[in-house]
């Protein structure tokens, strides 16, 4: 059976490989969006990504994208963690350090990734944006260390913006020094046994010092962690832990005793990973019960019900989460997909508005394209669909395809029109591809 994590299937943890998921994105840029703002920063123009690796790891590269791996996330104590992690991170993108690949590293890194998510699953991916700018630091050699290593100069700097952005925002630097605090043994181990982070921002015990010195004539050193924020913190993390763990773990870790939110939310999930929807959807249903404005229970509850064939029942459920959360891309994506699939011809409206709507902020997302297209074509939309089909194929590099569908969708789309002349635009693409293939 494959598993999915949310929206996206899940690769094995080895892969490296971007994750989406609607909720854990959302916490993570709300923790983001206030240090961004700090620095007169639009947070629209910092993408944050999170990377399925068990080890400690976060990073920025060029194009004002960030990457947090999932082990960084699980070993946090505290939302703070990641706030002070993220500040440090930010501090890079302000000061310019973040990493600018030449166009051969680049297309390097776009083939070896490429490669890598082409095991994700056949039309279900995150976008090609995220595609080259995705970096597996693990196993990779000397060059990628190298390449994403900061000097002690810059590690400096950004510390002192981060120091500088949480008090901005009212926020303790606590978390950012217990981070510090908990890798700083491993500068003593040898290279291979080191988590990424520590090779690529090297620690001294100046840096520390100088933290701690600030945190104790900070105004904010005694302010409590907010408890709606730490209990968001915990639901992500029991749901990243209960997606990426064996169901043993997952029931050790969280056992039945544990009547917590966090702990019925991930035996929810790891007794729906198993295939058992008898244990699986009544947590779920408790949750709703006592959260039923939480837009992700009804989510999940949705894709639970989908990758077992109740369709028109993970329709509702996605409703239910839609009505919550009304743009959320990846939410309204599942849903059409859950209505494609029942083949009903009824559906093809809303299919496509709840597309129209995903693609405007998510206009690379390749499963979109593709549920448009079939969407479309259950509609006996022949050229909408064809159009649909040739903006996957650009995005897959499939220039057979993207020409024999501008074709077809040329005939029956108005000359002139926006999407006519959106065609010409992909074709024009495809031109410049095919030059330099």
């Amino acid at each position: 059976k494959s598993i999915y994590f949310v929206n996206i299937l899940l690769p094995t943890v080895s892969a490296q490989n971007i994750i989406r998921d609607t909720e854990i994105e959302r916490v993570i840029d709300s923790y983001a969006e206030p240090i961004i703002k700090s620095a007169n920063i639009d947070p629209k123009t910092i993408k944050i990504r999170i990377i399925a690796d068990n080890s400690l790891n976060a990073f920025v590269t060029s194009g004002n994208r960030m990457y947090l791996n999932t082990g960084t996330i699980l070993a946090s104590e505290s939302y703070e963690e990641i706030v002070g992690i993220i500040a440090h991170e930010v501090g890079h993108i302000v000061g310019g350090h973040t990493v600018t690949f030449t166009d051969q590293m680049q297309t390097a890194l776009n083939t070896t990734l490429l490669t890598s998510l082409l095991g994700v699953a056949a039309g279900i991916a995150t976008g090609n944006s995220d595609l080259g700018m995705t970096v597996a630091l693990g196993g990779q050699g000397t060059a990628q260390r190298q390449i994403l290593a900061f000097s002690r100069g810059q590690e400096s700097a950004a510390d002192q913006f981060a120091l500088k952005a949480l008090d901005k925002t009212k926020q303790s630097a606590s978390g950012l020094i217990s981070f510090f605090k908990k890798i700083s043994g491993q500068e003593l181990l040898i290279t291979d046994r080191q988590d990424p982070y520590v090779r690529t921002h090297p620690l001294t015990s100046t840096r520390i010092s100088a933290i701690q010195n600030h945190l104790k004539n900070s105004e904010y050193k005694d302010i409590q962690p907010n408890k709606e924020i730490e209990e968001r913190h915990r639901l992500i993390k029991a749901k990243i832990y209960s997606f990426l763990k064996p169901l043993k773990l997952t029931i050790q870790k969280y056992p039945s005793s544990d009547r917590s939110i966090e702990a019925i939310y991930a035996r929810s999930i790891a007794f729906y990973r198993r295939g058992d929807l008898d244990k699986s959807v009544p947590l779920i249903d408790y949750l709703i019960e006592i959260k039923p404005n939480n837009p992700y229970f009804w989510e999940l509850k949705g894709q639970m019900l989908f990758e077992n064939g109740y369709l028109e029942e993970s329709i509702e459920s996605y409703s239910n989460a839609i009505k919550l959360s009304p743009f959320s891309p990846l939410i309204l994506i599942a849903q059409a997909h859950a209505m494609v699939e029942t083949g009903n011809r009824e559906y093809s409206k809303q299919i496509q508005n709840s597309l129209s709507i995903a693609l405007q902020s998510e206009p690379r997302n390749i499963f979109a394209w593709d549920l448009s297209a079939k969407s479309y074509a259950i509609s006996n939309q022949d050229a909408l669909s064809s159009y649909a089909a040739s903006e996957k194929a650009i995005l897959i590099g499939d220039l057979e395809n993207t020409y024999r569908y501008i074709v077809k969708a040329e005939k029956g789309i108005e000359r002139g029109s926006p999407i006519w002349l959106r065609l010409q635009d992909i074709k024009m693409l495809a031109n410049e591809i095919k030059k330099k293939r």
